[in-house]
């Protein structure tokens, strides 16, 4: 079998908990119902799961399109859940040092997420979602065979894919394989999409995605074995990539540079 999907993950509110999907429509903008919206603290700056606001990693996020009905599980099991009616007071919100307009989301969530962080954070919504890269980043990949490479620099067994939040995993190809794709245009299932550049990674991936505590060096086995490699950005783990054409991926789909 050649290179195929191994894992597709998603996650509606960017810094929570990455849930997998066993298919999804990919479309231009990204994943359905990928980063929909995202968390802002009391200066309207983005806000990421880095540090003590770990815990936000074993909150779950569930989005019912046809409501809508946005649903979020609890580290204790706990649920609420409300319609997330994108109406609320319009901001100018400091997403990675960019300004980005966004609207607030009304709803029972931001009481929760605030009490799992002990921080006043709030539920946003902007036209462009919460990919980090924009249109350029709809759509992230990394193969099976990379996360072998790093768990051996790092002497352990396996490394979860969780740790680093991509859209799609890759099985059937070598360590950073992927790499060599960026510029060139891909068929993913039934979709088409043109990766951009390598994702640089940061202290997210240094957390265990159970438990919201750092216990795995990422980012310095990263620095050991990946630093002569050329990349577009520092520290490379995985490839983002534009959108040239929709289409549906499931799970076991093929994997074809064109």
């Amino acid at each position: 079998m050649g290179a195929h999907v191994s894992w597709i993950s998603v996650t509606p509110v960017k810094a929570l908990a990455v849930e997998q999907l066993t298919e999804v429509d990919l479309l231009e903008g990204g994943l359905r119902n990928d980063r929909r919206f995202y968390l802002v603290d009391e200066a309207n700056r983005l806000v990421n799961n880095k540090g003590r606001r770990g815990p936000l990693q074993l909150i779950h996020a569930d989005l019912d399109e046809d409501r809508p009905w946005l649903t979020l599980r609890l580290a204790d099991g706990s649920t609420v859940a409300g319609e997330p009616a994108e109406v609320g007071e319009e901001l100018t919100t400091i997403f990675h040092r960019r300004p980005r307009a966004a609207r607030r989301v009304p709803g029972p969530w931001d009481a929760a997420l605030s009490d799992a962080v002990c921080e006043p954070i709030r539920l946003v919504a902007s036209r462009h979602g919460g990919a980090d890269r924009g249109r350029g980043g709809a759509a992230s990949l990394l193969g099976e065979a990379s996360l072998g490479a790093i768990a051996g620099v790092l002497g352990v067994e396996g490394v979860d894919s969780r740790r680093f939040r991509m859209n799609f995993g890759i099985e059937g190809i070598e360590a950073h394989e992927e790499d060599r794709w960026i510029g060139r245009r891909v068929r993913i299932g039934d979709a088409v999409v043109v990766p951009q550049g390598n994702v640089g990674r940061c202290a997210i991936t240094t957390q265990n995605p159970e438990t919201g505590a750092v216990d795995l060096e990422t980012l310095k086995a990263l620095a050991a074995y990946r630093a002569e490699a050329e990349t577009t950005e520092p520290l490379p783990f995985g490839i983002h990539a534009a959108v040239a054409e929709a289409g549906h991926v499931r799970l076991g789909d093929p994997i074809l540079p064109l």
